[in-house]
């Protein structure tokens, strides 16, 4: 894998300093730079364009949530993973909703962060495992807008294949690409096609988006 350059957004100085030099005895990991607050933290992304960036929730004046679109528009190809202590499923919906690849907490430990940033890099699925339930929680109790009376109703996943709603309802359930191979008796090269397709049809941008496509729409 090469270098994945990382931007840490946190308003605690001591944890910026730690997690920096956590991640800096990985040879993969190369921390660019570090920002305290939202405002800071878009001009950094600006001016680096990282490729992953560590985000707090809990900032000075704008949230992380909140400031999701802003960074990445400053950083388009950057994947933005919250690192946070709060375990509230609004905040999770929330981030995920505003382009957020994954939601971990600060509980996580060092080896497991790391572990955790390459799937990221890699497309996958990056929530906390304590967070699951509370994410699918989240949009079960999310309201559902009714479609315009002389419409009719969309069915969702309505242009898939039937292997990629298979793939789809194995994503919503947390499985890595290998995983899906296994259980569906596929290669796993066959299994990467499909997940493209269905990112592709349904206008997705990521796995974590289409485990919360699926959530919403009763496809698990």
């Amino acid at each position: 894998m090469e270098t994945v350059r990382i931007l840490v957004v946190d308003d605690h100085t001591l944890f910026r300093r730690g997690l920096t030099a956590l991640l800096s005895r990985d040879a993969e990991f190369q921390v660019v730079g570090d920002a305290a607050d939202a405002g800071e933290a878009q001009r950094r992304a600006a001016a680096l364009q990282p490729d992953l960036i560590l985000l707090d929730n809990h900032l000075p004046g704008v949230n992380g949530v909140d400031a999701l679109p802003a960074l990445r528009e400053a950083a388009p190809r950057a994947r933005v993973l919250m690192l946070t202590v709060s375990e509230d499923e609004h905040d999770l919906a929330a981030a995920l909703r505003n382009g957020a690849c994954g939601y971990l907490l600060k509980t996580i430990e060092g080896d497991a962060l790391a572990t955790t940033i390459r799937r990221a890099m890699r497309g996958e699925s990056v929530v906390a495992e304590a967070m699951t339930g509370k994410l699918v929680a989240a949009f079960q109790a999310a309201s559902t807008p009714a479609p315009p009376a002389a419409a009719a109703p969309e069915v969702p996943g309505a242009g898939l294949s039937a292997r990629e709603r298979e793939t789809l309802r194995l994503i919503a359930r947390g499985a890595s690409n290998k995983e899906i191979a296994r259980d569906l008796g596929i290669a796993e090269t066959t299994v990467k096609v499909h997940v493209q397709n269905l990112l592709r049809k349904l206008k997705l941008g990521s796995r974590v988006q289409a485990a919360v496509y699926a959530s919403e729409n009763g496809l698990m």
